[in-house]
């Protein structure tokens, strides 16, 4: 009887362990990878930017608006002095500085979309990207209260617009 019951138990902890995580409301990395790049290619597209579009071994699409000068760019784990604008494909804007105001942040500390495309410019360049979900927030629940960007619906690929003033 013992080992009948172990048989079992191992049994539904295999089968467990075997069940697509869709089933519990989650989707696998890689499809969303492949949706999120399939809605930014769209949106390139239907504006008339997929000519000016570059698209970062990361995933993120981006357009260089003005390089900026100096001979170096930030890294990573540079402070960042920029005035920027998020927004959700549809327009909706979820977060910005003042047109006058600058806003110094740790890079490091920065979704990882930011990472891959602000040390593309320079100092006093300008930049527009797309931000593929993994690369964002991923499953955010910003339209229920629990999240840690709310007004940011789950999986929702987003687009900012960025001047780099200064890094440190």
């Amino acid at each position: 009887m013992k080992k009948l019951f172990f048989l079992l138990l191992t049994g539904t902890v295999l089968l467990g362990l075997g069940c697509e995580r869709q089933q519990f409301g989650l989707e696998p990395e890689e499809d969303r990878k492949d949706e999120d790049e399939i809605i930014i290619v769209d949106y390139l597209q239907a504006n008339n930017l997929m000519e000016d579009a570059v698209r970062h071994e990361s995933g993120v699409y981006y357009i260089i608006e003005e390089e900026g000068e100096g001979a170096s760019s930030p890294t990573a784990s540079s402070q960042i002095l920029v005035r920027y604008k998020g927004t959700l494909l549809d327009g909706t804007v979820f977060d910005e500085t003042e047109e006058e105001d600058a806003v110094l942040l740790n890079l490091s500390r920065t979704i990882d979309g930011w990472r891959f495309a602000i040390p593309l410019i320079k100092r006093g360049g300008k930049i527009k990207f797309f931000v593929p979900s993994n690369l964002a927030y991923g499953i955010n629940d910003g339209n229920r209260g629990r999240a840690i960007a709310p007004g940011i619906p789950e999986y929702a690929v987003l687009y900012f617009e960025v001047e780099l003033v200064n890094f440190l």
